[in-house]
């Protein structure tokens, strides 16, 4: 069964953020929109790419109300110290979240059972916690960020403009499509 659509489970995490540690759970997502990016572990090759950037294009998130979870299933002393070591990852002014135990890699269905890692696991939910987009695909492929942005901005676009929907490649601004039996065989 697809996660599309579907509230995510309780949690509750630890995280490095802004030289803190802080407990990160579905309670603190509530009312805002949220991007939570799973990665395998720390201290790997391709993922301090994806958090730099994440943390490049963050003022953008922001901009849309959205906050950013980078979630390795290392710990948050860990994320503290590849926060401090690695000149990308100490660009990212987001949470860090630790998920040692993989109740999070689990309950968003990117668990690896047999490296205790996750698979690239990138979700969008709104403010009422329910995921609205999804992608998951294989490690040795990373991420880029500005896709992750567009797929926010129409989620958003379509929460807030109910019977619209966003076409391909559609992007902020851009006309959306009112779905209607006259449009049927005609784009």
């Amino acid at each position: 069964m697809s996660l599309i659509n579907t509230k995510i489970k309780e949690f509750k995490a630890n995280a490095f953020h802004n030289g803190k540690f802080v407990e990160v759970s579905n309670e603190t997502m509530k009312g805002k929109w949220s991007v939570v990016i799973f990665m395998p572990a720390a201290f790997t090759f391709n993922c301090p790419t994806e958090v730099e950037d994440a943390a490049n294009n963050y003022a953008e998130f922001q901009k849309a109300g959205a906050e950013v979870y980078i979630v390795t299933t290392d710990t948050h002393f860990s994320h503290k110290v590849w926060h401090e070591t690695s000149p990308a990852v100490g660009k990212a002014k987001f949470p860090l979240v630790g998920d040692p135990t993989h109740q999070l890699t689990r309950a968003f269905d990117v668990h690896i059972d047999e490296e205790g890692l996750a698979l690239r696991g990138t979700f969008i939910i709104n403010p009422e916690g329910v995921i609205k987009t999804l992608e998951i695909h294989s490690n040795e492929i990373a991420r880029d960020v500005s896709e992750t942005l567009r797929k926010l901005k129409a989620a958003q676009y379509t929460a807030a403009n109910p019977g619209q929907v966003c076409p391909a490649k559609w992007k902020e601004g851009a006309k959306t499509i009112a779905p209607s039996l006259d449009l049927v065989g005609k784009i």
